[in-house]
């Protein structure tokens, strides 16, 4: 296998175990034992199955969206293109493969790159526009999360995360952008500048086709939604074999916070970021000495099984070389 390779998934074993052990660590308690004694290990099954649904969902997402593109894929091709994203979004830094890698499968299923780059492109968006507009939601249901914020800062946040999609779509139909990517980029290396044009560019292409099918659009955005909130249901999967109580719209609730500020951040997968959010946000809900805990079995469930399930398919597809191969596709050498 290749060098490379086996050195990175090295360096991200060691990283995920340092990782999930600190988190149980610093939140172990003497009654952690207690818990994990009364654990239901039937939650983990419903824990599977709502991973399962979830991944389902992503399917279909990625079915209806190829199909406005007047692709079709099969449903080996998409297990892969839904699976290869958590590979390489692992391993790469800021979890820049996992969009290269669904483009390359789409590309060896016979889809041209330009269209998979759209349909890559609008899947992120879709995810990342849902969460955004459920935030206001969150704000005013979860009163530990707003605290002592007055209704009139609560509801101008609320408009300005709702109104964020509308006013993208809007700017999309106007010259703005592109002139504002001029002016921001003078400075910058010539190759850099071109790629954040080529970038705007495919980002505007995803706009525009998302307006000429409506109907189809907000079919997938109804399975995006779907998609994420089943792989966020493990949590409460898991909550229910601590058996104690537990409001499910607010644990839900602080998922979708959680999973919002993972796509931006810089680490693999959002790893360390991900598990010091989860005990930032639930330790207050959670049975004491359990947190660090259910935050590893989460990471697990919703991450790292289906990283495991995507490097299979994605290094039987592509060899042991497909790190390379993949940072080629994006310009980026070590």
């Amino acid at each position: 296998m290749n060098k490379k390779l086996v050195a990175r998934l090295a360096a991200l074993f060691i990283f995920v175990v340092a990782i999930s052990a600190a988190v149980i660590y610093f939140t172990f308690d003497i009654r952690t034992f207690e818990y994990l004694h009364m654990f239901e290990a039937k939650c983990i099954l419903l824990a599977l199955g709502s991973l399962f649904v979830g991944l389902f969902f992503d399917g279909l997402r990625l079915i209806t969206l190829a199909d406005i593109t007047d692709e079709k894929l099969t449903l080996r091709q998409i297990v892969n293109v839904v699976l290869s994203n958590y590979f390489l979004a692992l391993v790469t830094p800021g979890a820049s493969g996992g969009a290269v890698a669904q483009v390359m499968f789409m590309r060896k299923a016979g889809v041209p790159v330009a269209k998979a780059t759209v349909v890559v492109l609008v899947r992120t968006i879709m995810s990342i526009f849902f969460l955004i507009l459920l935030v206001p939601v969150v704000l005013h249901m979860d009163r530990d999360i707003h605290g002592s914020m007055s209704p009139t800062a609560l509801t101008l946040l609320s408009v300005a995360f709702s109104s964020l999609p509308i006013i993208a779509f809007f700017l999309m139909r106007t010259d703005y952008p592109e002139k504002w990517i001029d002016k921001c980029t003078q400075k910058f290396a010539y190759q850099t500048r071109q790629n954040c044009f080529i970038w705007y560019r495919e980002f505007k292409q995803a706009f525009v086709i998302m307006g000429h099918h409506p109907l189809k659009m907000v079919r997938a955005f109804i399975e995006s939604g779907l998609s994420l909130l089943f792989i966020y249901g493990t949590v409460p999967a898991y909550f229910t074999g601590l058996d104690f109580d537990f409001d499910l719209v607010q644990v839900m609730g602080r998922m979708v916070l959680i999973n919002l500020v993972l796509y931006f951040t810089p680490t693999p997968g959002g790893s360390g970021v991900a598990e010091a959010g989860f005990v930032m946000l639930f330790k207050s809900l959670l049975p004491q000495g359990t947190v660090g805990i259910m935050a590893v079995l989460w990471r697990f469930t919703a991450e790292y099984l289906p990283f495991l399930l995507g490097a299979v398919v994605t290094i039987r597809a592509f060899g042991s070389d497909v790190i390379n191969m993949a940072q080629v596709k994006t310009g980026k050498k070590d």
